[in-house]
């Protein structure tokens, strides 16, 4: 009598998924993430509850986790006063210096990927809503800490699930910020969509508190509705005002980001338009 053969059990794609992620979680990847195991809906409503977590204030928020190699050697946790040890949150370690760069929507992690050589002396910080998304510039920027171990490539950049739209001032302090990037941001066409928006009048004014004076905003889009009224909204600002092509042009960063995002090389490969405007934070006034 034949042996039975036992049915093989097809794997979902959310079995191959989970497992592969589990995979570059274990200690000792040495090879990239490949984005198919990541992959999410491309569109996230920003006033759904996410179930983040968030600090109540910037100085609670725990970096040393994101920046372990910039934890101040004198930093130990201790207890805030005035409460008992079992009531009270332990303060966070200190960083010898502060996240300076935010990539609001980051997506894939290219702009993150691209600035840390530029700017090796620089904490950047990416800030994604989506869960996978998020999970795979983690991965990503681990293998990258690791092929460069020896030379200490990539410490500076980190990411973070967070909902800018709603807890932006809950991880900057005011003025702590030097540069913002937002690229290629979902355009939401449709007008009652328009309030999604990641530029408006009240984030531009959240964006002016965590802008230091001096301070850049970066955008970059394909849609030249959405760069019109990001334009708008910026130069109506009395926080902000529009930087010249020419000095435009001849920032370093601005090349950088229209190039090695990953929206940045879609539009590239389909010959589109890419439309950047840089706003620059202007000094609070004399009251």
């Amino acid at each position: 009598m034949a042996p039975v053969k036992k049915p093989t059990v097809k794997k979902d794609k959310k079995q191959k998924r989970e497992e592969y992620r589990a995979a570059m979680r274990e200690e000792g990847v040495s090879s990239l993430p490949r984005k198919k195991f990541y992959r999410q809906r491309a569109h996230a409503n920003p006033f759904s509850d996410h179930q983040l977590v968030y600090p109540p204030q910037p100085d609670q928020m725990d970096w040393s986790t994101l920046y372990p190699d910039y934890i101040a050697k004198d930093s130990q946790e201790i207890r805030a006063e005035g409460g008992s040890s079992d009531s009270e949150a332990a303060i966070p370690k200190r960083l010898t210096q502060d996240v300076e760069v935010a990539d609001i929507g980051c997506g894939f992690g290219g702009l993150l990927v691209a600035l840390a050589p530029v700017m090796p002396q620089t904490l950047v910080l990416g800030l994604e809503i989506r869960v996978s998304v998020t999970q795979f510039v983690e991965d990503r920027i681990k293998v990258l800490r690791h092929q460069n171990a020896e030379t200490g490539g990539y410490r500076n950049v980190s990411v973070l699930r967070a909902n800018t739209m709603k807890f932006l001032p809950n991880f900057f302090r005011k003025s702590q910020l030097s540069k913002i990037f937002i690229c290629f941001p979902d355009p939401h066409f449709k007008a009652r969509k328009h309030k999604q928006r990641i530029v408006s009048t009240t984030l531009n004014s959240e964006y002016a508190y965590v802008l230091k004076p001096g301070g850049i905003a970066y955008t970059i889009t394909d849609v030249p509705d959405l760069h019109e009224w990001m334009v708008q909204h910026f130069e109506a600002h009395p926080a902000f005002e529009r930087i010249s092509e020419e000095e435009q042009d001849a920032d370093p960063c601005v090349e950088i980001m229209r190039t090695a995002t990953e929206e940045g090389k879609k539009v590239e490969r389909n010959k589109g338009q890419k439309h950047v405007a840089l706003f620059r934070r202007l000094e609070d006034p004399d009251w």
